[in-house]
């Protein structure tokens, strides 16, 4: 298998993208520790669990201590809540840019040596939010614009020893779904506002990151892969007349 014989850590691993993630790496014949707060709910076979808070420095530099060998770090731990910037305080927001961007770069930090020693690499859990406006979620899509620019500026002085790559994901169909769109019918709505007419299973962000860290990569590094359906139909298109008789 692709990742046959590797050793693989997952941030926030347990549930949603993150155990879409540590399952297709299994599939792929990694051996895989969820990193994660929580325990999840759904042991997933062939992944070991260990507590960790990305957000303690000293506490990510004991864990990566305590382990052998590294060959695949992805940085996926992270979210936030809808709250626009005025509802809150700076240090609130502040807060977001340290689970979704200072945290990665912490975490990598303190992988390095065990990647370099492997020459692994490093897969970056972006988000589209990084590159259109994020209205509710503003500090979110600043810090996952940030972390792209950090990978790659991080694959060029990691270079050839670590490849540091983004995966930048859309709309993804979680466990969670339902509280962001709604339900069903929300979701149904949702996914037709994207090309291939759906929102992304956990399975195609792992596949994606599987493909980004195995050997079919090899030459790909500083890379953004964009795993979003196609994006989002550009507003206009919908308020435009010219064809319909309207226009002038």
């Amino acid at each position: 298998m692709e990742l046959s014989g590797k050793l693989a850590v997952v941030t926030g691993g347990t549930r949603g993208v993150g155990a879409g993630i540590a399952r297709a790496f299994v599939a792929a014949g990694a051996e895989v520790i969820a990193a994660a707060r929580r325990a999840p709910e759904v042991p997933c076979d062939g992944v070991e669990f260990r507590p960790l808070d990305v957000r303690d420095p000293a506490s990510v530099r004991r864990f990566f201590d305590g382990l052998s060998r590294l060959d695949v770090l992805v940085n996926n731990a992270g979210g936030t809540p809808y709250r626009l910037l005025t509802e809150a305080d700076a240090e609130r927001h502040a807060r977001v840019l340290e689970l979704n961007l200072t945290a990665p770069l912490t975490v990598s930090l303190a992988a390095y040596e065990l990647l370099r020693r492997a020459r692994g690499s490093v897969v970056m859990i972006g988000s589209v939010s990084g590159s259109r406006p994020s209205p509710g979620s503003a500090a979110y899509g600043a810090a996952k614009a940030g972390l792209e620019s950090l990978a790659r500026s991080m694959a060029v002085e990691w270079a050839p020893e670590v490849r540091v790559n983004t995966l930048v994901v859309g709309m993804v169909r979680t466990e969670l779904a339902h509280l962001h769109y709604g339900g069903a019918l929300g979701v149904a709505a949702v996914s037709r506002t994207v090309p291939l007419g759906r929102l992304a299973e956990p399975a195609d962000v792992g596949a994606a990151a599987v493909f980004l860290a195995s050997d079919g990569a090899a030459y790909v590094t500083g890379a953004a892969l964009q795993v979003h359906g196609g994006g989002e139909r550009p507003a206009f298109l919908d308020a435009v007349t010219a064809g319909e008789g309207g226009g002038s």
